[in-house]
């Protein structure tokens, strides 16, 4: 395993899901940049740095040592990461304060180092939660590979932070810095809300929700086939995002109990207020989480998913089946995964490795409806 070596330590770091033989680093030149860069700033212990989207804690179990450091992020399993890796490297736990990106970090802060996350409205979210937390003249420096660095990044951090200056490009990776100037309180446009007829509810999305302005296709082709069974099942909803899956199975289904898990902080939190709006008081768990790995085993009798195919900017089917490994642990005997997918993806092979039988429900153009029984 390769250290990530920086000016301020040698670290060995590992992702979140770990995976045998990971092909892939927990860190990369954008990390390395940052960190180059904070040396030449001089940080002191005494420093308040902000870290936000630091993927599996390459920047904050670096600084941890040499100033006071919150670090805020979207992913539950990148929380999960950063705790490891402060683990494995013999750095305290409570070395690094953490805030779920649902929640606002409270400064003031001394110095802001972002790595530009995928989406777009994440970053705005965050740089409008800025204001108030900086001293004019505080450098808020973002970093990333230039292949995921759009100009709109650097758009928002003028809009929200200062005048901007781009750096040189080193081993393909590039930062902005911004100066912060005093501006006036901006008005977040997050979160945004849609409303669906069937069934009837309107939905609410924070900013880093998948889909956030309007229902996903793969999400509108399975909510016409959800199972209506009307009995006291333990129902999950695994990667519920805003939670529709969940909520849309709960109105039909009034005697269930639905547990609504995702590793988006985010995600949680719309799914919190949607279902509130929905279902009221009506019990439920709806949490954080790295997909069902908490769950007892053999405790719940259906799942309901419809699966991510990327982890940040990396695609692949890792994580669906990991999710599909979780399901069929935590599900009853005789108890089923029900999932959509796109049709290229292959599922159905997949989850017959996995369970005893695989139906497919209901099929569009582009996706597939798949039942599967332990």
């Amino acid at each position: 395993m390769p250290l990530f070596v920086s000016p301020y330590a040698q670290l060995e770091l590992i992702r979140q899901p770990e995976q045998q033989n990971e092909p892939l680093q927990a860190f990369d030149a954008a990390d390395e940049y940052l960190l180059n860069e904070v040396h030449g700033l001089g940080l002191t212990a005494d420093s308040r740095v902000l870290l936000l989207n630091d993927s599996f804690g390459a920047l904050a179990t670096s600084l941890s040592k040499h100033a006071q450091v919150t670090s805020s992020g979207d992913s539950h399993l990148g929380y999960l990461a950063l705790q490891i890796n402060l683990q494995r490297n013999q750095l305290a736990a409570d070395s690094v304060r953490f805030v779920p990106a649902s929640e606002v970090a409270q400064g003031p802060f001394d110095l802001v180092l972002i790595r530009v996350p995928k989406t777009l409205a994440l970053l705005e979210e965050q740089l409008i939660r800025l204001h108030g937390q900086l001293a004019p003249g505080t450098r808020v420096i973002a970093g990333a590979m230039i292949k995921h660095l759009p100009r709109a990044a650097g758009d928002l951090l003028e809009k929200y932070i200062g005048p901007v200056q781009a750096s040189l490009a080193v081993k393909k990776a590039r930062l902005l810095t911004a100066i912060a100037e005093v501006k006036a309180a901006p008005v977040s446009p997050y979160p945004t809300r849609y409303r669906l007829d069937k069934p009837a509810i309107t939905l609410s999305n924070h900013a880093n929700v998948f889909c956030r302005e309007d229902l996903d296709i793969g999400t509108r082709a399975f909510l016409p086939h959800l199972p209506k069974q009307l009995s006291t099942l333990r129902v999950a909803d695994l990667g519920c995002g805003n939670g529709v899956l969940g909520i849309a199975y709960a109105l039909n289904n009034p005697d269930a109990q639905l547990t609504l898990v995702d590793e988006s902080y985010m995600a949680v939190q719309s799914a919190r207020e949607n279902w509130q709006t929905a279902l009221g008081e009506r019990p439920v768990e709806i949490r954080a989480g790295d997909g069902l790995a908490e769950q007892e085993p053999d405790s719940l009798d259906l799942v309901l998913c419809n699966p991510p195919f990327h982890q940040q900017q990396v695609v692949g089917d890792f994580l669906a089946w990991r999710m599909f490994q979780q399901a069929r642990r935590a599900l009853v005997t005789g108890g089923e995964l029900w999932i959509v997918g796109n049709r290229h993806l292959g599922y159905h092979a997949k989850l017959k490795r996995l369970f005893r039988g695989v139906e497919q429900v209901a099929a569009t153009p582009k996706f597939v409806v798949l039942k599967a029984t332990k």
